[in-house]
């Protein structure tokens, strides 16, 4: 199964490990998407940031 993740707010005021977690999805500006195989792992990240973006399976 994989998830789409979208950015949907802004990054700045963003505490730096956040900021960290969401270049690591790939994430850079507002409205980027990325398709992510689901795992343990990136649940972990997704829930870290989870007020920014928005998750949807595909």
């Amino acid at each position: 199964m994989s998830v789409k993740v979208t950015l949907k707010k802004s990054m700045i005021g963003v505490r730096a490990e956040h900021r960290g977690t969401l270049r690591a999805l790939g994430l850079r500006r507002i409205g980027s998407s990325k398709v992510h195989e689901d795992s343990p792992s990136l649940r972990g990240q997704l829930h870290q940031v989870k007020y920014l973006v928005e998750v949807e399976e595909v």
